[in-house]
């Protein structure tokens, strides 16, 4: 393959010819695929797991206070004690954890610690104080703070209700944001990902404009707004596909519903947590679509995909309009077809189904066979985006395509709903380019694409390669 600036001149026998003389040679052994997209990610996320208090490997409630308790100690007397990754349904009792079991640990000191599915946080009760949250709070629209059998609460925010406090916490600086951050993305090159689209908010956003600005992105970064900066993009006139080809804005991010984890999926059934009504959804689409800017919409529950079909479905708009559901993790089989005939993407992360299977058959007994259903919606007609929603889950794209293939027919759950591997890739190269409206430069190695390549060799990843420079390759051993 021959590559100039950063683009594709040749591939096989005639790019020697195109390169010239003169060229420099890179000689990689392995598998080469179109660079891989992962079309759901929070870079903001990763980064803050590099700046705060870890909590994902730990197996029960005991082992997450130990850490606590070990990461507080150093910290000065006042402050925050902020991690993220503790994950009850993985503990011998399940049960969410209150403020009680939290302040012990933190020695009085504000805390704020998000459940592994960002859905859900455990705070402190000195964290309530200073945030103003106590037995007289209203639950914010979209929102719950849990409270025990007296109407205090207990520790447990759900959904927006995690703003009351998220709101008052301390922010790291500049520098100390852009060192975490290029450190996230030189972990997300090392994993083969040439290109993210990204679900985060200005914080995130300001630290990749100056990586971008000392020509620091080893990734291609598509980022997507958060729903109430909405205004802001109108004011200013900003459009989707707005950047270069590093660093690029492309849709905005709503919150139709919650997570199976937090128990705020939105069913239709009746459970779960609305987030975004009807009204204010069909407003949304509305001033996405005058402003030209695309929409993002999270939905997981199967009432929650339906309100986004009955909003979207009616529509038509520019060649560029790519309405896309994010996750889409539980889709009735009379809306798959309706999805199709839209147009309407699913942005969706096969390694969820493998951390959810058992809490899914245990809350969706009789959806769960239509459910992650990704082999149904590829042949409903539905173009399939793949991702991994890290830090939720592992970044690792090789993981997430075992999971869209080997894994559904070695774990025997609905074997029939998993993809081939030629699927799969491609909903992690050409479907996620299209996602982001870059078709014409990504998903595939062809002559005048953007020379992303991503080399495989025995099933894992030995090189990754972006506009046509090598981001990384694994050491011979």
């Amino acid at each position: 393959m021959a590559a100039f600036d950063e683009r594709i001149l040749a591939v096989g026998p005639r790019a020697g010819a195109a390169a010239g003389r003169r060229a420099e040679v890179v000689r990689l052994s392995g598998r080469a695929w179109p660079g891989l997209i992962d079309s759901h990610i929070h870079l903001e996320g990763l980064a803050y797991r590099h700046l705060s208090l870890e909590l994902g490997s730990a197996v029960d409630l005991g082992g997450v206070v130990g850490r606590i308790k070990e990461w507080a100690k150093p910290l000065p007397k006042n402050a925050w004690v902020i991690g993220a990754g503790w994950y009850n349904d993985e503990w011998p009792d399940p049960s969410f954890p209150s403020r009680q079991q939290l302040d012990p640990a933190v020695s009085g000191r504000p805390a704020y610690l998000q459940r592994k599915d960002g859905h859900s946080a455990w705070v402190s009760t000195e964290a309530l104080r200073v945030a103003g949250v106590d037995r007289a709070s209203q639950d914010p629209p979209g929102g719950r703070i849990d409270r025990d059998s007296r109407g205090e609460p207990t520790g447990i925010l759900r959904e927006t209700a995690m703003q009351l406090v998220a709101s008052v916490l301390p922010a790291p600086n500049d520098a100390e944001m852009d060192a975490a951050m290029g450190q996230a993305l030189t972990e997300l090159a090392q994993l083969g990902v040439t290109g993210v689209h990204s679900m985060d908010g200005a914080r995130g956003l300001g630290s990749l404009q100056r990586l971008r600005a000392r020509g620091r992105l080893p990734v291609r970064v598509t980022f997507n707004l958060p729903f109430a900066d909405l205004p802001y993009a109108e004011r200013m006139g900003v459009r989707s596909g707005w950047g270069d080809p590093w660093l690029r804005i492309w849709g905005v991010k709503a919150f139709l519903d919650g997570s199976l984890g937090s128990r705020t999926a939105e069913m239709l059934d009746g459970s779960g947590t609305t987030r975004l009504a009807q009204p204010d959804l069909l407003e949304m689409i509305d001033r996405c679509a005058r402003a030209e800017l695309n929409v993002c919409l999270h939905a997981i529950g199967d009432g929650a995909v339906r309100r986004a079909l009955d909003a979207l479905a009616p529509r038509r708009h520019a060649r560029s309009w790519r309405p896309r559901i994010e996750h889409a993790q539980c889709v009735n089989p009379k809306d798959m077809t309706r999805m199709a005939r839209a147009g309407v993407i699913a942005s969706m992360q096969p390694v969820h189904a493998v951390a959810d299977r058992e809490l899914a058959d245990a809350m969706w007994p009789s959806v769960t066979q239509h459910a992650y259903a990704w082999r149904a919606l590829e042949r409903a007609g539905v173009r399939l985006a793949f991702g991994s929603d890290a830090p939720v889950e592992t970044a690792d794209p090789i993981a997430g395509l075992a999971a869209a293939t080997t894994w559904r027919r070695r774990a025997k759950w609905h074997p029939e709903l998993a993809l081939t591997r030629a699927s799969a890739l491609r909903a992690y190269t050409s479907g996620a380019a299209y996602a982001a409206g870059l078709e014409d430069d990504l998903g595939s190695l062809r002559p005048g694409k953007l020379c992303d390549i991503t080399v495989v060799d025995d099933g894992r990843v030995v090189a990754t390669v972006v506009g046509g420079r090598v981001t990384w390759r694994r050491k011979r051993a």
